[in-house]
């Protein structure tokens, strides 16, 4: 009886395992960060794996490495919304005058996501502060976002 007992629960183990692989277990970024799991349009940012995840009512719709900002110009953490979005625009501040940055979402005053021409050094800090995407990816984005997107950046 105690044998069959012990191979009952570990079969019940096992069957409770499985219904969370082929039910609706979190992935693995939703089992590190409970705020995965909220609904509609988001934009995750990791700076430490720098990469962009898009998600959509708690599934992963984009991903892509990204460049944040280096040591000196940092990205900053936080939540924020999208509140202007442009096609093309020039961006110039201290050290750098970039004309016609595609796909640019701008989310914290100077701070945006967008397209980058100069660089295809992703997965490696580079910008003095926004996120930098591979055009095609930012392109997507740009039209998958709306204004007032939620933009989760963390470490």
């Amino acid at each position: 009886m105690f044998k069959l007992k012990t191979i009952f629960t570990r079969f019940l183990v096992v069957v409770s395992a499985l219904a969370g692989v082929i039910g609706s277990a979190p992935s693995a970024a939703q089992a590190e960060q409970p705020w995965a799991a909220r609904s509609g349009k988001w934009i995750e940012v990791n700076l430490s794996r720098q990469r962009l995840v898009a998600w959509q009512n708690g599934k992963v719709v984009l991903t892509s490495a990204i460049s944040s900002g280096v040591r000196q110009h940092p990205t900053r953490p936080g939540t924020f919304r999208i509140y202007a979005k442009y096609a093309s625009t020039r961006m110039t501040g201290q050290g750098y005058d970039l004309p016609n940055m595609p796909y640019t979402m701008y989310y914290s005053g100077n701070f945006a996501l967008h397209g980058t021409y100069w660089h295809n050094n992703f997965g490696h800090p580079m910008s003095h502060g926004c996120v930098n995407l591979p055009t095609g990816k930012a392109a997507w984005l740009f039209r998958w976002t709306g204004s007032g997107t939620t933009v989760v950046i963390h470490y």
